[in-house]
C-alpha cells in the first residue's frame, strides 16, 4: 500500500508539472498572439462633421455601447478591475490622447470595424464584432462626433491579463475581435431607420459580442468569473424573449433594467447605453429578436 501511495503521489506530481508546463506554454502563445500583425486592408470613410451628422454620431456613441466603456465625454474609464487580476481601462478617445490625435480616417475604420490598431496588431478588448456592420454613413457620423469632443485627460488603454486569461487566449478559448470577424465581407449598405425586423437585424449587431452571432447566449468568453451567462435571445421556451409578448414590454425592460415581474436584469447588461435607443430602434430590435428561428 505504501509503495502504491508513493507511486500515485509521484504520478500526481508529474501530472501537475505537465499541466503547469502546458498552461505556461499556452500563456506564452497568448503573449505572442497579441503581438501578431494583421493585414486588413480598408478604405477610409467620409467623416461627417455637420451639425446633423455630429448629433447622429452622438446618438450612436451613447446608445450603441461606446459610452459604456469610454465614458460620457469619451475620456475613457476603468471597465474591469477583477480581484483575479484582470484589469481593463478603456482609452481616452479625444484628441488629448496622442495615439488618438494621430488617427487617420483608415485607422478609425480598422479599429472600430475590424479590431485592428494602427500598428496592425489586434485590439484585445475592443468588441469590433459588434460594429463591423456599421454602414459608412453611421461610421462617418460616429467618428465625426468623436473628433468634435473636447480634450479630456489623454489616458491610454491599460490591459492587464492574468496568466490564466493569457493561456485561454493562447489556445483560442478567449478570442480577440479580429479573430471573430470575416474581414472580407463587403461594407454594409446604408439602412433607413424604421420599426422593421430588417432594420432590427442591423441594430442587433451590437448584441453579438455577449449573446453570440446566433443570439443563443451562454458564458461570455473572457468575462470576469462573477459575470452571469448572457441570455438566450431567441423566442424559445425559457429564453428571455418569452417574457415579452409585445414591443412596449421589451422597451420598458430596456429602459428600466427590470423584467415585467419587477425583477432586475443583471447590470452587466449595458442599460445606461442601450436604454438610450429611441423607440424606432428598440421596436425594430424587438421585432428582429421575436422573429429569430427557434431551433
Amino acid at each position: 500500500m505504501a509503495r502504491f501511495l508513493r507511486v500515485a503521489a509521484w504520478a500526481l506530481a508529474g501530472t501537475a508539472v505537465v499541466v503547469a508546463a502546458a498552461a505556461y506554454a499556452a500563456a506564452w502563445v497568448g503573449e505572442h498572439k497579441a503581438q501578431r500583425i494583421l493585414d486588413v486592408r480598408v478604405a477610409p470613410v467620409a467623416i461627417r462633421e455637420d451639425d446633423a451628422a455630429i448629433a447622429h454620431g452622438k446618438y450612436l456613441y451613447e446608445s450603441r455601447g461606446c459610452m459604456e466603456c469610454h465614458g460620457a465625454g469619451g475620456g475613457g474609464k476603468q471597465v474591469i478591475d477583477d480581484p483575479g487580476g484582470l484589469r481593463v481601462r478603456a482609452p481616452d478617445l479625444t484628441r488629448a490622447n496622442p495615439a488618438i490625435a494621430a488617427y487617420q480616417p483608415v485607422d478609425w475604420v480598422r479599429s472600430i470595424r475590424h479590431g485592428v490598431a494602427p500598428s496592425h496588431r489586434p485590439l484585445l478588448i475592443m468588441p469590433s464584432e459588434d460594429y463591423n456592420r456599421l454602414s459608412d454613413e453611421d461610421l462617418g457620423a460616429l467618428v465625426g462626433y468623436l473628433r468634435s469632443l473636447p480634450p479630456a485627460m489623454g489616458a491610454p488603454a491599460e490591459i492587464t491579463m492574468p496568466w490564466l486569461v493569457r493561456a485561454l487566449y493562447g489556445v483560442g478559448v478567449v478570442k480577440d475581435a479580429a479573430s471573430k470577424i470575416d474581414h472580407r465581407l463587403p461594407v454594409q449598405a446604408a439602412m433607413e431607420a424604421a420599426p422593421t425586423a430588417r432594420y432590427g437585424g442591423y441594430v442587433a449587431n451590437v448584441c453579438m459580442g455577449c449573446h453570440g452571432p446566433e443570439f443563443r447566449g451562454g458564458k461570455i468568453p473572457g468575462a470576469p468569473p462573477d459575470w452571469p451567462p448572457a441570455a438566450d435571445l431567441r423566442p424559445v421556451s425559457g429564453g428571455a424573449m418569452a417574457r415579452y409578448g409585445h414591443a412596449s414590454a421589451f422597451i420598458e425592460m430596456m429602459r428600466s433594467g427590470k423584467r415585467p415581474d419587477g425583477t432586475a436584469v443583471s447590470r452587466v447588461m449595458p442599460f445606461d447605453s442601450f436604454g438610450r435607443m429611441n423607440d424606432t430602434d428598440l421596436t425594430a430590435l424587438y421585432l428582429f429578436l421575436a422573429g429569430l428561428p427557434q431551433r
